[in-house]
Order: C-alpha cells, then structure tokens, then sequence
C-alpha cells in the first residue's frame, strides 16, 4: 500500500520556512526525510578535506537530531540519485516524492531523470520553488523576454514584492505528519572518502546593526561589514524570504545584493550556455595568456600585488572571500594576466564554501566582460587604487599577507600595471574585432 511520501532534502537544509516539506507535510502521507551524499558530484571533488563536504555533514547530523527529537528520523544515503530512487521504487509504499527546484544545468538534467523514473512506477514527484524569491520567468519584461540588465530587473522586482512573496511557511504545524521511526546510522565522512576540514563553520545569523551599516561598510574588507551568510544561503540553512524581510525593512544596499542572486539564477535558467562559456559569444574568441606558473602564483596569493594577494589568501585559508576583493583578484586574473575567467571560475569552485553555480560564474563573467550587464572590458581594476580607497591602512592586507612591510620576503609584482592594462586592451579589441563586435 503507498501510504508515505519522501521529503528529499537538497539545498534547502532546515526544517523551517521551507517550501517543499511543507507541502509534503500537507499531503496527507506520512513523511520520510531523506538526504543523498551524491556521488555525481562528491565524486568530482579534488579535495578529500573539502569544507563544504564537512559543513553538509555538520547540518545533516544537525537535521537529524531535530527529527529525533520530534520522534522521526533522517534517512542518509551515500549514493547517486538514481540507484535511490530505483531502491526506492522497489519498496512500492511510496506515492509521492517532494522537494525543492534547482536551477544548475546538473541539477535540471537529474530531477528530470527522477522524474520519468519515479512516474514509470506510479510514484510523483512535486518540485516547488524555496531558494529564491522569484524564479525562471516570474520577472520578465513587458514583452515576456527576460532581463539581461540588473537595474531594470531589480525596479521590476521590487515592483512585484509583496508580504505574500515573503510570507515563511509555517512547516511546525505538521511536525506530527512526519514518519515515526528509529535514526539509522549515517554515512561517515570517512566512508564516503573524506575527512574533517580545518574550516570553521561561519555562524547562522547576522547583527541587525551590521545590516543597517551595510551601505557604508559592505566594501572595506578589513570591517566586519558584511552578513557572511552566504554560505547558509547556498545551503539553505537559513530562509531566503527571512532575510529578504530584514534587508527590505533595513537596508535597501543588502536587498539589492539578494536580488542580483535572484537575477543571475534566472540569467542561468534562460541562458544555460553561459554555464561554459561566454554570455556574450563575441567574448569566446578573446586569445587568452593562460601562463600556467603565473595562474599557480595567482592561486596562492603571490602575485607581489598585496590587495590580491591577501584576498587569495584567505580564501585558501577560510573558504571565504570578501565580496570586493573577489571582484578586485578576477578582474586582475582575467586583465592583468589574461587568464581564462573559467580558470578563475573553477578556483572558485573549487576553494568557495558558498560556491554557487550561478553567482560565481556571474560574477566572472562580470569581471571578465563576457557577462550580461557586466563591467566594460575597457575598465580594468588598479589594485594600487582600489587598496588606497577600501583598504587605505593596509589591516586587511597585513592580517593575510604578514610579510608586506618585508620587501625581502614579499614577492615583486609579476606583471606591471601600466604594461597589463595596454596589453588586456589591445587583447580584448582584438578579440572583439574578430567577432566583428566592437563596445
């Protein structure tokens, strides 16, 4: 007899405010929580101590002792999707699964897939939107064609915000609804060919007076002037329509920040090729450097240009990066050394605990030029003059690059401003000549 229904969680890592789960919880079945370890994609990582691995752990051992406390429990697999959902349909009491859209090439190829193969055995399978605030094409243009300019799609936004959009979803109210069984033993990380990270977890809520000075503080690096809740954001740990709330009663600047998440979610959703390459085709025959020992110096922080370097640096070190100085290091990596920004991208990628598909390839693609509504490729960063104007005492350089008042132990620039600049522009003019595109 199908009497259950499974609640699959993904990014949406909370039990709160969470869209899909209380719809399953609505349904009328009984509900199972389950997570997947993919394989698909844990398989893929480079790094056997990588810290979002360990953070996703912490927060489904988390999720698992709040359903043991409510008397149920979080099935863990460590698994593909597809050989769950193959045992899944086997065990033939399942009628629905539930769970949350995601908007990565990936992710869109995967639950399609789960789709055909649940609805061959009879079972369903319900996505509903959580992550974001508006989605695919909720925002469009008058004439139904999506935005590829922010400022335009951010007043549209805004104009279309009510209390209805933000509005939690009350899932405590059907807590009784869920599976009351016994917690099976979850994977560990040394199962699954891992090991704890280094990482500290970065902490779930914000001050409120750190959301008020965000206009004022949000770009000098050496402040603590931004929330550093992305990293809950990217997991859904904490609820996006919660902290839109905030932002639109404290600080217009934060909310912005949501919105342009929003916005290069759906560029990715309408524009899946720019998940490979360029937005703007004319930007793909730019004749990148790619100088290998110089992306390495890159990687490390050890450009000899301080303001990068730091910013690499701490990166390496806390999987995190302060919003500015990411901008500051890609435009440095794709102008001043003419590196690929997929090369940059993949760094990210790889090191960023709040890696997201479609915020990070928008933002190297924003540095690099090759982005919808991005900088001009003619507008290329002096990491001498971004330093004197957001880090003008050197604190958030000295904190990450303590050998900066040694000029016997800090490295010599590798490449010289005036030279990269000329160099980034001939190359880029070239580049779009070629296309037959001139900006």
């Amino acid at each position: 007899m199908k009497n259950k229904a499974l609640f699959w969680f993904r990014r949406d890592l909370r039990l709160s405010d969470n869209a899909g789960l209380y719809h399953a919880l609505r349904s009328g079945l009984e509900v199972q929580p389950i997570f997947i370890f993919d394989k698909n994609i844990l398989d893929r990582l480079e790094d056997d101590d990588d810290g979002r691995v360990s953070f996703i752990y912490q927060e489904i051992s988390r999720l698992s002792e709040e359903l043991q406390a409510i008397g149920s429990a979080l099935n863990v697999y460590y698994s593909t999707p597809d050989e769950v959902f193959q045992q899944v349909a086997k065990e033939g009491n399942v009628q629905a699964v539930y769970t949350n859209h995601d908007y990565e090439p990936y992710a869109k190829d995967r639950d399609e897939s789960i789709r055909v193969l649940l609805n061959s055995q009879g079972i369903d399978f319900h996505t509903f939107k959580d992550q974001v605030i508006f989605e695919k094409g909720e925002v469009l243009k008058d004439n139904g064609t999506p935005y590829t300019v922010f400022t335009p799609y951010s007043k549209k936004w805004k104009e279309k915000l009510s209390a209805f959009y933000l509005k939690s979803y009350p899932t405590e109210k059907y807590f009784a609804h869920f599976c009351k069984v016994q917690q099976k033993p979850i994977p560990t990380l040394e199962e699954m060919g891992f090991r704890p990270s280094a990482i500290k977890a970065f902490p779930r809520s914000v001050q409120t007076e750190i959301i008020r000075r965000y206009g004022t503080q949000r770009d000098l690096p050496a402040r603590l002037g931004t929330s550093r809740l992305s990293v809950h954001l990217r997991f859904g740990t904490v609820s996006i329509r919660q902290l839109a709330s905030q932002a639109k009663e404290l600080s217009d600047v934060w909310l912005n920040e949501l919105i342009w998440r929003d916005f290069y979610h759906m560029i990715l959703w309408h524009f899946p090729h720019a998940a490979v390459s360029a937005f703007k085709p004319a930007y793909n025959h730019i004749e990148w450097r790619n100088n290998p020992e110089e992306f390495l110096k890159w990687c490390e922080g050890k450009t000899g240009y301080p303001i990068v370097d730091a910013g690499m640096r701490e990166l390496n070190a806390t999987g995190f990066m302060h919003n500015r100085v990411r901008m500051i290091v890609a435009s440095f990596l794709t102008k001043h050394l003419l590196i690929d920004w997929r090369w940059g991208e993949a760094w990210f990628a790889r090191k960023l605990m709040d890696f997201d598909l479609a915020a990070n390839n928008g933002g190297w693609q924003w540095a690099a030029g090759s982005g919808c509504d991005a900088a001009p490729y003619f507008r290329v960063f002096n990491p001498a003059l971004q330093t004197e104007r957001f880090d003008p005492q050197a604190e958030y350089i000295r904190r990450w690059v303590p050998e900066f008042d040694d000029p016997f132990h800090y490295p010599r620039p590798i490449v010289d401003h005036k030279m990269a600049r000329e160099r980034a522009l001939a190359t880029y003019k070239a580049g779009l000549q070629v296309s037959g595109v001139e900006e």
